[in-house]
């Protein structure tokens, strides 16, 4: 798959670390292969190096010219679609964890979240994984079991077994044809 995001002029990225963690900048120009120019007019962030490693590229980009000052970057950006976030919600949104084995609570803890766990909750973390993982392995197992290859469901001895007693209790077919 080819790449679709590329480090180029105009390009809007997140930071990702330091004091600009969380807020959106444009890419202004490109001063080695590990640092960029950077510009947020329209988000507070101010003109300045920025290393690469600690941006996420979006898929968006708006037309400027190569080292565009301050305000044609901000004309550039306000003419586009974007709308500038200042601040956005780092990682997931948090959940209430619910009663069935915590599922919320196994899926969706940040790498924060999981850092400030202590050794009882990682326990407890773990435990309900395992438990979850046992009743997946369980339905998944009964599901295979109980369709073919091509994806027909399969009568099993064990149905067959229960579809005749549950005839024989009704008075099935022998019952009628006695009478």
């Amino acid at each position: 798959m080819p790449f679709e995001r590329f480090v180029q002029t105009g390009r809007i990225a997140k930071a990702s670390a330091g004091p600009l963690k969380g807020r959106l900048v444009a890419i202004v120009d490109v001063i080695d292969q590990n640092r960029v120019l950077v510009d947020g007019p329209l988000t507070g962030v101010p003109r300045q190096e920025y290393r690469l490693n600690n941006l996420h590229l979006t898929k968006y980009r708006i037309k400027f010219p190569y080292t565009a000052p301050t305000r044609i970057v901000r004309k550039a950006w306000t003419e586009s679609d974007l709308r500038p976030s200042g601040r956005s919600a780092p990682g997931p949104s948090r959940h209430r964890t619910s009663a069935r084995i915590n599922q919320v609570l196994i899926d969706n803890l940040s790498t924060l979240q999981r850092s400030s766990l202590n050794d009882f909750d990682r326990f407890k973390l773990r435990y309900a994984k395992r438990q979850r993982n046992k009743l997946l392995t369980i339905a998944f197992n009964t599901l295979k079991k109980r369709t073919k290859a091509d994806g027909t469901p399969r009568v099993l001895k064990k149905d067959r077994r229960e579809r005749l007693r549950a005839e024989k209790a009704k008075g099935g077919k022998k019952a009628a044809a006695k009478k």
